[in-house]
């Protein structure tokens, strides 16, 4: 079992002492997020746990457990965004100074295997045009030279509620680079080029569009190939079915929620609402087994505390 932590909300940076909590406990309750009332246990005991993969944009908070994790004997590794845009889109994440040392001591930590730079996702508009973005990302890659061998781009979704919050931002015209094709493939190469100068190898995320002739390969965010790898594993996980159909990821159990993440970005399809965000954030309680509200009304036999093993010799 791999477990997301998490494509709905950065837990590193909001929620590090809940999942410590969890995981000495042993176990974790998540709902389903279309069904409220469908409650899942899921084991957090490291020999039911292949790997943990990390989604960030702050691992701060966490790592003063990382020992810890390890001693535990999980295994994990990091998808680490830093984009470096405006305020007006991304209000509350960190400065992108402050960001790239947390990410290179987060790197010296673990390892540079273990941490992949995201740029992602591309918003293409009038704030963030071509010319942007390459400086963007030359200026990055080059901060991140040599503290890690991996880079994952994607291209902004429009959902409907992603829409809604962007409009509200004054002035902002913005535009699906993936409908042109010829400047979709053009930023990609210069993209796929800049990696390259810097070591870095460059992974498309969840994109329809082949960029393979460009140097970008289709990537797998929750992957099993780089897991083996990492850790010394056999798994042959299936694509994860849940996902979408380009996504290349596979199975895992995703153990965060929706609207709970308080960075504030614009663009972001899993926190559409901020104001419930903020909302539903003083509802947390770090001593709960759900990482959003409390176990009244639970089947009782889904709390029943584990009892681990004593190692007598």
């Amino acid at each position: 079992m791999i477990i997301s932590a998490s494509r709905r909300t950065d837990i590193p940076a909001f929620y590090s002492e809940w999942l410590m909590n969890r995981i000495r406990a042993g176990f974790l309750l998540t709902r389903n997020p279309f069904n409220y009332h469908q409650v899942s246990r899921v084991s957090l005991l490291p020999e039911d746990v292949d790997a943990i993969v990390f989604w960030t944009r702050n691992p701060t908070k966490l790592l003063p457990y990382l020992d810890e994790l390890s001693e535990l004997g999980h295994r994990f590794y990091f998808q680490f965004t830093i984009t470096g845009y405006p305020r007006v889109l991304e209000a509350k994440t960190l400065n992108p100074h402050k960001a790239i040392d947390v990410f290179k001591q987060l790197s010296a930590k673990v390892g540079t295997d273990k941490v992949i730079w995201r740029y992602d996702p591309i918003l293409f508009s009038n704030i963030l045009p071509f010319d942007e973005h390459l400086r963007l990302f030359n200026k990055l890659a080059g901060e991140l030279e040599g503290h890690t061998r991996r880079v994952v781009i994607s291209f902004a979704d429009f959902y409907q509620k992603t829409e809604k919050n962007l409009k509200t931002v004054d002035s902002l015209v913005y535009s699906d680079i993936t409908h042109n094709h010829e400047l979709c493939l053009s930023l990609s190469q210069k993209m796929a080029d800049i990696a390259r100068q810097h070591g870095l190898a460059i992974y498309s995320c969840a994109e329809n569009v082949d960029l393979a002739a460009q140097g970008v390969l289709h990537g797998k965010c929750i992957d099993d190939a780089l897991i083996n790898m990492l850790f010394g594993l056999s798994l042959a996980n299936s694509k994860d079915p849940g996902q979408r159909e380009a996504c290349g990821c596979v199975k895992s159990i995703d153990i965060g929620a929706y609207n709970t993440c308080l960075h504030g970005c614009k663009y972001c399809y899993a926190t559409f609402n901020h104001n419930l965000a903020n909302s539903n954030f003083k509802k947390h309680d770090p001593q709960s087994p759900f990482l959003l509200g409390d176990a009244t009304g639970v089947d009782p036999h889904l709390l029943q505390p584990v009892i681990f093993q004593q190692n007598l010799f």
